[in-house]
């Protein structure tokens, strides 16, 4: 492949990077909006996508993020592409605010119990992937299936989880939706601007080539005739 990196790295080394970039996340984070304004599309539709992926990224649809903004995305005339950029904004410096939030809001909607620590959300989901796992190997083995605390879990931390991600992200996505649309809207006029800047500049100097050369042929021409 054309893009593909000649060192590959170990699996381990792109999961720190995902964690901490090698650049650092202010640097991701500027690299992530330098492509968000450059994107070839009108910045309503642009702004749209980014709605999308601000938006599920307040769900608990870990591994499923990018689907879901690219579906929401597609729904709304959003960018896809920038649904997808988006969903940055659930990063693992964010996310785990995200979740706490959202599992305590939910918990409070439904009328749970509060007081939940990022620890138990996280250990939880990490949990209830193994126990998945397991399960699903199962299906291939003799072991037995086990599904009781893949039950508490969705009723203690998914349910509230997706239930109260929805206000936020929602008023989250609708931030994001109208700040970055004057912006992108900015950015694209300016750029516009200065790509005809350029092209006036070089048509000129066509011109003005061309002028240089019509006079010396002019005058290579008045030479010949002087000639006896």
């Amino acid at each position: 492949m054309v893009f593909r990196r000649r060192d590959r790295r170990a699996w381990h080394v792109v999961l720190a990077e995902f964690f901490f970039p090698r650049g650092g996340w202010p640097r991701a984070t500027r690299y992530v909006i330098h492509r968000l304004r450059r994107l070839p599309d009108p910045p309503h539709r642009i702004a749209r996508g980014i709605l999308a992926g601000v938006f599920i990224s307040f769900t608990p649809l870990f591994g499923l993020h990018f689907i879901g903004a690219a579906a929401l995305a597609w729904a709304i005339r959003g960018n896809i592409l920038a649904a997808l950029l988006a969903t940055f904004f659930g990063n693992p410096v964010t996310l785990p605010f995200i979740a706490l939030f959202s599992v305590e809001l939910g918990h409070w909607i439904l009328g749970g119990k509060l007081g939940f620590s990022i620890a138990d959300i996280m250990t939880s989901f990490a949990d209830a992937g193994t126990e998945i796992w397991a399960n699903f190997k199962a299906i291939f083995t003799t072991d037995t299936t086990h599904w009781s605390h893949l039950g508490e879990f969705f009723r203690e931390i998914f349910l509230p989880y997706l239930v109260g991600g929805l206000a936020p992200g929602l008023v989250s996505g609708l931030i994001c939706y109208y700040l970055s649309m004057p912006v992108i809207s900015a950015y694209q006029r300016l750029r516009d601007r200065k790509r005809r800047d350029r092209i006036e500049k070089k048509v000129a100097a066509r011109l003005k080539a061309a002028e240089k050369a019509r006079i010396k042929a002019e005058a290579s021409a008045k030479d010949t005739e002087v000639q006896p």
